[in-house]
């Protein structure tokens, strides 16, 4: 019995003057990534069961590219153990190695840039982010890619390497919520103080405007043909931000007719000489 198994494992399924696979050498291999998988599983486990969701996400989004960096070494492991002349094999696929290096470049580069992102927590699931000019709350993080949805509902795939490379806005790094702003010009001769108040009232009114930091309003500028407000406010949700500062034009508008506070459109005076 046990030579008919002897038998069975040297059987050589490939034979060389320089590589011998064995029966043996596949049976090894099957059995050390098997135990390298259960293992990785266990410690995945171990490390991540007292950890909150979002940092167990992030935990397992790195484990997995060690994950592959074990497997690789767990591979060529075993085939050395086996007798497999590995560096005849590396060697060989030497040209081969470097051509796929240089396909695979971006891939690393986005890989490590994952990597990057969840170690110094540059970035959380949840975030309001501003990439090209575009606005979007994070979906997920993975090692490769984020996705982030667009205010008008549209996922956007970026690339890691993105956010290592590129400016970075990130609107929620310091708080949840962020402040906004809504300009406005008002003619020459208005009473700024009634502007002022005025401003400040439509603001706590908006019920999507939180009450703590309070609105703020700034006599920006003695334009050409208007006095230059900015009113700034927070807001919870930075993803709602154009409709919440649309809300709070259609209020000013009403409350500006209301208070008789005119909102002038820029003149010019020609002077045309005759000679």
């Amino acid at each position: 019995m046990l030579e008919t198994l002897k038998n069975i494992l040297n059987f050589k399924l490939l034979d060389t003057d320089s590589i011998d696979i064995t029966v043996g050498t596949v049976a090894l291999l099957l059995i050390v990534l098997v135990l390298t998988s259960v293992i990785l599983k266990l410690v995945r486990v171990v490390f991540t069961r007292k950890l909150p969701l979002e940092d167990k996400n992030k935990f397992i989004s790195f484990f997995q590219f060690i994950r592959y960096i074990v497997f690789i070494f767990a591979i060529i492991f075993a085939l050395d153990v086996s007798g497999v002349n590995m560096s005849v094999l590396l060697t060989a696929s030497a040209a081969l190695l470097v051509g796929l290096g240089f396909a695979l470049q971006q891939l690393f580069q986005d890989i490590i840039s994952g990597v990057l992102i969840i170690l110094d927590q540059s970035l959380h699931v949840g975030d309001i982010v501003e990439v090209d000019d575009k606005v979007g709350k994070v979906l997920d993080i993975k090692l490769r890619t984020t996705r982030v949805v667009t205010r008008n509902d549209r996922v956007m795939v970026i690339p890691n390497h993105k956010f290592m490379m590129d400016t970075l806005f990130n609107w929620t790094q310091n708080s949840y919520i962020n402040r906004e702003q809504v300009n406005i010009g008002v003619a020459y001769g208005s009473d700024v103080e009634l502007v002022k108040k005025t401003l400040l009232q439509c603001a706590e009114q908006e019920k999507d405007v939180v009450k703590e930091p309070k609105p703020l309003v700034l006599f920006e500028d003695f334009a050409d043909s208007s006095l230059n407000f900015s009113l700034y406010f927070y807001v919870a949700d930075g993803m709602a931000s154009p409709l919440i500062k649309s809300n709070l034009r259609f209020s000013i508008d009403k409350a500006f007719k209301q208070n008789r506070i005119s909102i002038p459109f820029p003149q010019r005076d020609i002077h045309i000489i005759n000679q």
